[in-house]
């Protein structure tokens, strides 16, 4: 037929299979935005389709901005307080090039500086041309009397006790059983070896200033390596201070300088309100650490020396226990090394040591600091030898027997430097007139 029109193959197609072809291009598209819509942390429904037009085509990911998570208790950061005082490098350094170790901002240089006595006062009976001499040497010692048991003694009669420098008797011209201030430093070594006792440690320091009584001051200072001794409260009566302080400490990484912190908290201690006039505080300073020195900038003689200077009484609570897991063959023991260098501490300064075999024994340790710093006696006396030649002069402490024969023993510092230099000029009192007061 010459009229008809060709037909193209396609045309010719089934409209059914046209049908087909069409739904599973849809199908197709639905499960790629059902895809795309799915939390990507969840998983994947699965499609009840039987038909996918490509599969191993991958929906486009979509960028979702989400809220960045807290950090988790193990990779918590330990919070740091703001300590009041840090150390800071001294102007010189020395031949070798170390820089010396500096508690907060750097003290004056240390010297003995004599305790001031006030002014007599004028009246018309003294002569207006007498000259005053008023005696700055009084030597003060805290005294612990103890028995063979360690226990207190505290019924000594002043006639009792006997000082001795030098092996010289001296004279003794002050004398109180009377309950006084105590001024006292808490160092705490933060470094890693201590971080399974920290918790206890700081119980422990706290049942130490909720004991404080009225006139008490404390300051806190924890130690790592020479370049991390820091003042975390300086001296305050206000306990809250404190506790928060302890609260805030924190165990650090670092080289251990047992000696410098001893060093800089001791000095700290002595050089508080030393210029008062009627200054009698007992000085104390209780030091919590391993004992193990790695690496101070100052040496057990520089210690020992700054410590003969000053009356400050040292207790020790020492965790030596774990230190001979690092015993070797060749060196000496760590733990005997620690032991020896915290009991020369006590001993020097007439302290105590407390080396614990378990946490559980720490409250009875902090209660026993307490009693021994409450129950002291303080003595004064006027040395024999005037020579200002500061020497060191060894002191001995003793008590005659008791009627019942029992043993005391008498626990004070071992020696003092004499001062050096020339005795300050007498004081020469105003002239007066009847009828007119002296200015």
């Amino acid at each position: 037929m010459g009229n008809s029109i060709p037909v193209n193959r396609g045309q010719r197609r089934n409209p059914k299979r046209l049908q087909a072809i069409v739904l599973a291009a849809l199908v197709s598209f639905f499960a790629v935005l059902v895809t795309a819509s799915q939390d990507p942390d969840s998983r994947p429904r699965r499609s009840t389709q039987s038909a996918v037009a490509n599969p191993t085509a991958t929906p486009t990911p979509i960028n979702i901005t989400t809220p960045v998570s807290k950090t988790s208790n193990s990779q918590r950061v330990p919070k740091q307080p703001t300590p009041t005082a840090t150390r800071t490098p001294a102007a010189k350094p020395t031949s070798d090039g170390q820089v010396a170790p500096v508690l907060g901002e750097p003290p004056p240089p240390p010297r003995l500086r004599p305790k001031p006595s006030p002014t007599p006062e004028v009246n018309e009976e003294i002569d207006p041309e007498s000259v005053v001499r008023v005696n700055t040497e009084l030597v003060t010692l805290n005294v612990r009397v103890i028995d063979r048991n360690n226990r207190p003694i505290n019924n000594v009669r002043q006639d009792e006790f006997r000082v001795f420098e030098d092996g010289e008797p001296q004279p003794i011209e002050f004398f109180t059983r009377e309950e006084v201030p105590i001024t006292y430093g808490l160092a705490v070594d933060t470094s890693g070896s201590l971080r399974s006792q920290l918790q206890s440690v700081i119980d422990a320091a706290k049942a130490i200033i909720t004991s404080n009584k009225r006139g008490d001051e404390t300051f806190l200072e924890r130690f790592i390596s020479s370049d991390k001794i820091e003042t975390v409260q300086d001296f305050t009566a206000d306990k809250e201070l404190l506790l928060d302080g302890l609260d805030n400490l924190y165990v650090e990484g670092g080289q251990t300088a047992v000696i410098d912190g001893v060093y800089l908290a001791a000095e700290h201690v002595a050089e508080y309100k030393k210029g008062d006039a009627n200054d009698r505080r007992r000085r104390a300073l209780i030091v919590i650490t391993d004992g193990e020195d790695r690496n101070s900038f100052y040496k057990q003689e520089q210690l020992f020396s700054r410590l003969r200077e000053e009356d400050v009484q040292i207790y020790v609570i020492g965790f030596v226990r774990e230190l001979d897991r690092e015993t070797g063959f060749i060196r000496k023991s760590p733990r005997e090394k620690a032991v020896n260098l915290l009991t020369k501490l006590a001993t020097e300064s007439s302290g105590r040591t407390f080396f614990p075999d378990s946490l559980s024994e720490l409250p009875q340790i902090a209660n026993e600091i307490v009693r021994d710093l409450r129950t002291q006696y303080v003595l004064a006396y006027n040395p024999t030898n005037k020579t200002r030649d500061g020497s060191y002069r060894a002191i001995k402490v003793a008590v005659t027997e008791a009627p019942s024969h029992d043993k005391r023993i008498a626990l004070a510092r071992s020696g003092r430097l004499a001062p050096k230099g020339e005795l300050p000029s007498p004081k020469r009192l105003p002239q007066s007139t009847p009828g007119k007061p002296s200015e």
